[in-house]
């Protein structure tokens, strides 16, 4: 009991999670009903792709992308390098493990080159390069990777038309990155190497191969919807535990825990017909609204989860989950996970990171929130 308190008291997200599952459950008794509202293949999907993220992290799999951040001369260049490398790769490796990735990174170059000043509006730009960038794939995000699953469209509609967002988003991150050195553009970085990065092992590159083709399978899941998806599933878990049995137990399974409580949550409101019916009457025609303001409360993973079933208008509450993140730090686990990177070197900060991070995220908000309406009201999913 004591180390499920711990546990509960270190992830406020799950705390919530799972107060909201109990609760629904005195809305709504436990049914077979109810286990099959659960999305058991959004589940299954998470797993297989934290499982081999956590593969990638262990065989450094990422260490050629990061040594070109060592190479460049200029803060500018340095800063648009690390920012798109999170808006890029956030796109295939989900915006919590592009964060996981660079942020570490970009603290310890900005330390090297005693550029430390810099490091919260850049990692604040960061963070929205991980939310915006991770938005034009069914992959990105686990709330991408959620309505994805339920909609039935294909990936190339799903990208199309996430990418007027995702153009807009990058073009915009570009303004900012050289708004923040506009007094000096030329300025240097400092530092020549990055001698900090730890080599890959070359007796280990058939562990590299191995993740990289369990990689390819579960974006072949995901894109193709296989119906025998659990096959994968059980083909990634058994891979894994033969490559590294370890890895198995680093998996993110609070995260995978978390969205289990709110599947319980949701599944119980829908069955409950008083409740859905005021959420049907109040969600449609306002989908975009009701993502951003709920996502300040519950985050926007759970928030897709509660909303999806009541939503008419799919696209306006994708929109509004991928800017959700950008008003407050509860509004995306992104958030949350980068604040926490940010204060294990840096404790008893976390308010400055607080005030950097709001500034700079409603300034990018401000340009984006009115465009991504318009564009969800003029063309659906």
């Amino acid at each position: 009991m004591k180390k499920l308190l711990l546990i509960l008291k270190k992830e406020p997200i799950l705390t919530v999670a799972a107060a909201a599952a109990v609760a629904a459950l005195f809305i709504t008794p436990p049914s077979m009903r109810l286990l099959s509202g659960i999305d058991w293949r959004t589940l299954g999907t998470l797993f297989m792709m934290l499982t081999v993220l956590e593969g990638f992290k262990k065989e450094n799999i990422f260490n050629p992308v990061l040594k070109l951040a060592g190479r460049i001369g200029s803060m500018a260049g340095l800063t648009l390098f690390l920012v798109f490398a999170v808006f890029f790769s956030s796109m295939f490796v989900t915006n919590d493990v592009s964060l996981i990735i660079f942020v570490p990174l970009t603290i310890l170059l900005f330390r090297a080159g005693k550029k430390e000043k810099y490091i919260l509006p850049v990692l604040a730009m960061q963070n929205i390069a991980a939310v915006r960038g991770s938005l034009l794939t069914p992959f990105g995000s686990p709330q991408n990777l959620f309505i994805y699953g339920q909609s039935g469209v294909s990936a190339g509609r799903f990208m199309l038309y996430m990418s007027p967002l995702w153009v807009m988003s990058g073009l915009l991150l570009v303004c900012f990155v050289f708004f923040l050195y506009r007094k000096n553009v030329g300025e240097t970085t400092g530092v020549r190497t990055a001698e900090f990065i730890i080599s890959t092992d070359p007796d280990r590159k058939k562990h590299r191969i191995a993740y990289l083709c369990l990689f390819a399978l579960v974006l072949a899941t995901i894109v193709t919807r296989m119906p025998w998806w659990y096959v994968s599933v059980a083909v990634i878990a058994v891979s894994v535990f033969v490559i590294d049995k370890k890895i198995l137990v680093k998996t993110d399974y609070v995260l995978l825990l978390t969205f289990f409580c709110f599947f319980v949550f949701s599944s119980s409101i829908a069955a409950n017909e008083t409740i859905s019916s005021f959420l049907r009457s109040a969600v449609a025609g306002r989908e975009y609204v009701w993502s951003i303001l709920l996502s300040q409360a519950i985050s926007n993973v759970p928030a897709a989860i509660v909303l999806y079933p009541f939503a008419q208008n799919r696209g306006a509450l994708l929109y509004g989950l991928d800017s959700a993140g950008l008003c407050t730090l509860i509004g995306s686990l992104a958030s949350v996970i980068n604040y926490r990177l940010y204060v294990r070197e840096y404790p008893g900060k976390g308010g400055k990171f607080v005030k950097v991070f709001t500034l700079v995220s409603l300034a990018f908000f401000a340009f984006v929130v009115l465009p991504g309406f318009f564009i969800s009201r003029a063309w659906e999913l």
